[in-house]
């Protein structure tokens, strides 16, 4: 199944997925797990197969999207949500109720943590409605249960699951005041037919997408996020995404830690209010979690592993990922600082900076950063990624290809030298 370009250019035709984003490995695997499943012993078999069967097709899609996700990712862009759209509600008289749009949306942890919060903030139930959308039929179908594990709910402080659920045996459920809230269907953001009768919407989230297309792709994609986004509205995209957008001529809002943009430049946003949303991860361990998001899934883009260091080293390292997550910029820059003062350099902490960078609009800052990353070690998968992504959003395509080709060579070296 190695290097067989068929596969890659069906999802790149499918989802858009640019394989070079994500490495050749992922796509290989998944291929070869599907054909085993069908029995299809050779490419030409199971290309047949793939051909002949649109079951197969969403199955090969579902085989490499793997949805991680959890409720109130990125707390700050949940909180900045409930400021404008009570100010949002005040420039439109309430004549209407607020549209708001999650995709992908994943397994639901999104579009229910957006109602969560408004609902929380005091907003009334017909004030708003949220839409929620993947093009995985089977993350789609797990959101509309509601039912969820305790891996969705991660950080300190989760007081809002005993406000929004009710545990049983085969896990949390969700208030039924919180699911009237949301619809959920399945839609291809590629499809240039998605939501065609539907009116604009005030908010819009789309995270952690963009940077798994390729520079025509993301431009498309854009189009359609920018036809979905009322004129006035809001775009909330992932951390690595903001220059990306900056191109196309969208602008931060100005709130730190979150992601949002307007075409509008800085709303006027009322006093901060208290929004009972929950911290995020805390530190657990130093040990190995995975290093690169798999295509389409919602988990943070900033996830990386952390390698056997000393405790003290290991445990500097914890904190610089926790301020970070936490969106705690100044802190986690200042640990940063710790550690290159106390210790050998290490590609992680630069990864770290060029992302805080990278979030505070620094590009040049954060180029830097990520090439003495990859100065310590070549192969860091994430700062690849992220500077690739930097790469394109300032025209420099070719460059960001180099970067994407080290990325999948490096992926595919690590899969061929496991058993």
């Amino acid at each position: 199944m190695s290097n067989d370009p068929r596969f890659f250019a069906f999802l790149k035709e499918r989802i858009g997925l640019d394989v070079a984003s994500v490495g050749e490995a992922i796509i290989e695997r998944a291929v070869r797990q599907r054909s085993q499943i069908v029995q299809a012993p050779t490419p030409g078999e199971y290309w047949q197969h793939l051909q002949s069967s649109q079951d197969e097709q969403q199955a090969l899609i579902e085989a490499v999207i793997v949805p991680e996700t959890w409720f109130f990712r990125y707390p700050e862009s949940f909180a900045t949500l409930a400021r404008l759209a009570k100010a949002r509600l005040v420039d439109i008289k309430q004549m209407r109720a607020l549209r708001i749009l999650s995709l992908p949306c994943s397994t639901g942890e999104e579009p229910y943590s957006i109602a969560m919060a408004l609902l929380d903030a005091g907003l009334a139930p017909h004030q708003f409605k949220v839409q929620g959308m993947d093009v995985s039929p089977l993350s789609v179908e797990r959101a509309r249960r509601g039912v969820y594990g305790k891996n969705s709910f991660r950080g300190g402080d989760i007081a809002f699951r005993d406000r929004h659920f009710t545990e049983y045996s085969d896990g949390f459920h969700i208030a039924d005041r919180v699911r009237e809230q949301v619809r959920l269907q399945v839609g291809n953001l590629l499809d240039p037919a998605l939501l065609a009768n539907e009116a604009a919407y005030d908010f819009v989230f789309c995270r952690n997408l963009l940077i798994y297309f390729d520079q025509p792709t993301q431009k498309q994609v854009f189009d359609v996020l920018k036809g979905l986004t009322h004129v006035d509205g809001v775009l909330f995209i992932g951390p690595a995404e903001g220059s990306l957008l900056g191109r196309h001529g969208m602008r931060s809002i100005g709130v730190p830690q979150s992601f949002a943009f307007s075409r509008q430049g800085s709303p006027q946003l009322p006093e901060p209010a208290f929004i009972p949303t929950p911290a995020p991860t805390p530190p657990r361990s130093t040990a190995p979690i995975s290093a690169k998001p798999r295509p389409f899934s919602t988990v943070s883009a900033h996830v990386l592993p952390i390698k056997a260091a000393p405790s003290d080293a290991g445990t500097l390292l914890s904190r610089i990922a926790t301020l970070a997550n936490e969106g705690k910029s100044a802190e986690a820059r200042a640990a940063c600082e710790d550690y290159l003062n106390s210790h050998p350099p290490a590609a992680q902490v630069f990864y770290w900076l060029g992302l805080l960078s990278d979030v505070a609009g620094s590009a040049l800052e954060a180029q830097g950063y990520y090439r003495k990353a990859l100065y310590l070690e070549p192969q860091h998968p994430q700062a690849l990624m992220h500077l690739a992504a930097l790469l394109e959003s300032r025209g420099d395509s070719a460059g960001a290809r180099r970067l994407q080709a080290r990325a999948a060579r490096s992926e595919r070296a690590d899969s061929e030298s496991k058993p």
